[in-house]
């Protein structure tokens, strides 16, 4: 019996499907498909997406020449854009005093008190005017090295965290001028660095004329110890280095308060500062920094693979057989 004329047209239609025949199917499929340029560039762009992707997920570090420029060159434009700002005493006098009046409705106006007291103890206070003026910088490069050699997979977020928080300052500096308790206008606060002949602060003594002297909100020693304690505590192993992590900040609190070179509302700002920064980083690699990987992901997969001896000894011996 033969097949009814219906299921031999479909058949039929199959079968030019199938072997790219019949007038309609085939101009519609060379349509659809795309030439070869179009095919490069959507591959080019695949390929683009996928690194834009895997460096945001595993950041990959960065050559150390590239690093050191970087670095170089932006505290370079921080410290010229910093010491720049038109230093306008009035207004930074005004801003004092809001501040400090905004800390007696607060009732945390206890700057002076503690200022007067560590002056009264020479040795402490000389040594707060050296913590001031280096560990600024030595910690925080220490830090970095650190991060770089031992978290590179971390380093590029928690340097961005730094960089970020570093440039919301320079804002504050330029749009809210502010001078430190030692410079306020009958504030009764004690220049310790001028009082003890002691070096500590770029903006007291011969430094004075090249430094803005009123670039105090917010207040970056907060910032940066505050971003140096966290990642000490965070990521280090041992238990008291750890809690070295934590008082670091602690202490640079002391210090700034003891010197009058910040009031308590500067260090808010700087931790408010820091907040934005790791935000910020977030938001850009897709995790909080110190959750990262510790190892960028390619570093660990250029690594070779081995196995045991004896793993590969019966596919050797199966194959001579």
């Amino acid at each position: 019996m033969g097949e009814p004329t219906e299921i031999q047209q479909i058949g039929a239609q199959r079968a030019d499907t199938e072997h790219g025949g019949g007038s309609g199917a085939h101009p519609a499929s060379s349509g659809d498909l795309p030439d070869g340029a179009t095919r490069a560039t959507q591959s080019r762009t695949a390929v683009l997406r996928t690194r834009v992707r895997d460096q945001r997920r595993s950041p990959a570090r960065p050559r150390i020449w590239f690093e050191l420029a970087l670095i170089g060159i932006s505290y370079w434009i921080y410290s010229i854009v910093r010491n720049a700002v038109p230093e306008q005493e009035a207004v930074a006098q005004k801003h004092a005093r809001w501040i400090w009046d905004l800390e007696h409705t607060f009732g945390i106006t206890v700057e002076r008190s503690i200022n007067h007291a560590m002056d009264g103890v020479g040795w402490l206070i000389t040594g707060m005017n050296y913590y001031y003026a280096t560990l600024h910088f030595i910690v925080t490069i220490g830090v970095l090295v650190w991060l770089y050699r031992r978290h590179p997979g971390r380093y590029v977020a928690a340097r961005t965290v730094l960089f970020v928080t570093t440039a919301i300052a320079l804002v504050g500096f330029y749009f809210f001028p502010l001078a430190p308790p030692r410079l306020m206008t009958d504030g009764g606060f004690i220049d310790t660095v001028k009082t003890h002949g002691t070096w500590g602060s770029m903006a007291s003594g011969p430094a004075a004329h090249v430094s803005n002297q009123y670039a105090a909100m917010p207040s970056m020693h907060i910032g940066w110890s505050m971003w140096c304690g966290l990642a000490i505590f965070f990521l280090a192993r041992r238990t008291w280095v750890r809690l070295l992590g934590l008082l670091y900040p602690a202490a640079t609190l002391l210090v700034i308060v003891s010197t009058a070179n910040h009031f308590w509302m500067d260090a808010v700002g700087g931790v408010l500062c820091l907040l934005v920064g790791f935000l910020t980083a977030r938001w850009l690699y897709h995790s909080w920094v110190y959750r990262l990987p510790q190892v960028p992901a390619r570093e660990t997969a250029d690594e070779p693979i081995t196995v045991p001896e004896q793993w590969s000894e019966p596919a050797v011996s199966t194959a001579r057989r």
